[in-house]
């Protein structure tokens, strides 16, 4: 459930019951941002279309890392349902659950590789409005990925930050697809103080 529900009766577009056919093939169940999203199907469709193109194989920036990135950005957006779908991904794209469960301590767990810091250093800057990525961070960027992975990362990071705001304002739940997924520890009471 969320603030806003979508009635089991809606009538979602032929195109829009496609994706929702996929994500009960590979998560077993509809996601419910699907279902938020799918009651505007032109957004919806163009917002599935752009998260495949971040998520593709020939893509430079590798799997596990993508994962980090998001399951990092959802964390710091408040998004449980992020951070539920985005830490089962990366269990199965062969992160531990060690490293997972100290993402939020990556900067000093020797679990993460330089190039991973990097790239979360690089996504909390994006994310954190009280910050903006400085030349450090891109001179840092520099050393493990080309401009078009800059770019690509950037894109991917922003995409998240969307995803997460848009499942956080709403109070999408998560749908329990990871157990042991690294929610931020503090309330959202304690976070505006």
């Amino acid at each position: 459930m969320s603030i806003i529900n979508t009635p089991k009766g809606h009538k979602f577009p032929w195109y829009v019951k496609l994706f929702f056919w996929n994500q009960q093939r590979k998560y077993g169940a509809i996601l419910e941002p699907a279902r938020l999203w799918g009651r505007s199907p032109k957004v919806f469709a163009t917002l599935a279309l752009l998260y495949g193109a971040f998520d593709r194989n020939d893509s430079p920036l590798e799997p596990s890392l993508r994962t980090l990135v998001t399951v990092r950005v959802s964390q710091i957006n408040w998004c449980p349902f992020c951070v539920d779908i985005n830490s089962a991904t990366a269990l199965k794209r062969g992160i531990t659950a060690e490293k997972l469960t100290l993402l939020a301590d990556y900067a000093t767990s020797d679990l993460y590789s330089d190039k991973e810091k990097a790239a979360l250093a690089y996504a909390e800057a994006i994310t954190d409005s009280n910050q903006q990525p400085t030349e450090e961070h891109f001179a840092t960027l520099r050393r493990y990925f080309n401009d078009n992975a800059i770019i690509e990362l950037t894109g991917l990071i922003c995409f998240q930050n969307m995803s997460s705001k848009f499942n956080a304002a709403l109070d999408v739940k998560p749908q329990g697809f990871c157990a042991i997924a690294p929610q931020p520890v503090m309330d959202k009471q304690n976070k505006e103080n």
